[in-house]
């Protein structure tokens, strides 16, 4: 294959994935004009037309779907083995993508950002927050962050973080203005409870419950809706209603007697974050990654 039309299959698949040829053409670092011609020189090579324009977005054709299908593993691979050897003779050096969820985000993954940085200062780190389930192959992240119940079996998972229990909370003037008693999950229904909509199914987010072994969901109501789990705590904290939070978030609140827990007994425990990762996207920058941010507590490692 002649350089011309690497560069070319290069083009079209930045092309494909960014929807948009001015934004394409920024990433690739050349003129519009260029990058159209050497996309129309593509296209008369194959003698198939590869993309449909309109004055507004770039979309694929089913022969440039098909062709972009063969090319996103193919250009991943040649991407993650120039990483390879760049690394050989130096420090990690590149970019790392990483997708997680706004706990995971700022609990895990921010405190431990200055002293990775300073570590390896050829590394560039990008963070996108997002509680959908994001697809990181699809989306060319080099790594994804969630709990450990929601990562795919074939994917290789690292465990960054311990186990993670849930806590219902409220403060003490909520309760004083609402005083009907909470003693099973099915009584919050008579509360104004913080709703969370979904970012990948777009429902609400039904509050989890365990006892003695068994699980329960509980649709509850209230007047504020928010995918946002940090401003959700804050309308609690101003008393706005009850809100279902991870312990860890809001333990120093009840210990300063700013939030009372409720239903402490049903609160259920689910497996800690986990950074996970297809096994062909492990960069040496990745792996530095991955060694700063794993868990030294107990049950930490690699699980396939």
């Amino acid at each position: 294959m002649k350089r011309d039309e690497l560069n070319d299959l290069a083009a079209f698949a930045t092309v494909a994935e960014e929807g948009n040829f001015t934004r394409a053409a920024a990433k690739l670092g050349m003129s519009q004009s260029a990058l159209s011609h050497a996309i129309k020189a593509l296209e008369q090579r194959i003698g198939l037309p590869l993309l449909t324009r309109t004055t507004r977005s770039v979309s694929t054709t089913e022969a440039g779907e098909r062709l972009l299908q063969t090319l996103r593993p193919a250009l991943d691979s040649i991407a993650t083995e120039l990483a390879n050897i760049s690394d050989l003779g130096d420090t990690p050096s590149g970019t790392v993508r990483i997708t997680a969820d706004q706990v995971a985000a700022r609990w895990l993954i921010q405190p431990m950002l200055a002293r990775f940085m300073a570590m390896y200062p050829n590394i560039t780190v990008e963070i996108n927050t997002d509680d959908g389930l994001t697809d990181i192959v699809a989306d060319r992240f080099d790594a994804g962050v969630r709990l450990g119940e929601l990562i795919a079996q074939d994917m290789i998972s690292v465990r960054i973080g311990p186990d993670v229990r849930t806590a219902i909370v409220a403060t003490p003037e909520y309760l004083a203005k609402n005083p009907a008693p909470i003693v099973t999950p099915q009584d919050l229904k008579s509360h104004r409870c913080m709703n969370y909509r979904l970012q990948t199914a777009g429902g609400m987010y039904a509050w989890e419950f365990s006892r003695g072994g068994r699980m329960i969901e509980v649709r509850v109501d209230g007047p504020l809706i928010i995918n946002n789990w940090a401003l959700a705590l804050a309308s609690v904290l101003d008393g706005a209603g009850i809100g279902y939070c991870f312990e860890h978030e809001v333990a120093q609140h009840i210990a300063d007697g700013r939030l009372v827990r409720l239903l402490e007994d049903w609160s259920p425990t689910f497996h800690g974050y986990h950074l996970y990762f297809p096994d062909r996207r492990r960069t040496p920058a990745l792996s530095a990654f991955i060694d700063a941010i794993r868990w030294k507590g107990n049950g930490n490692g690699v699980h396939s």
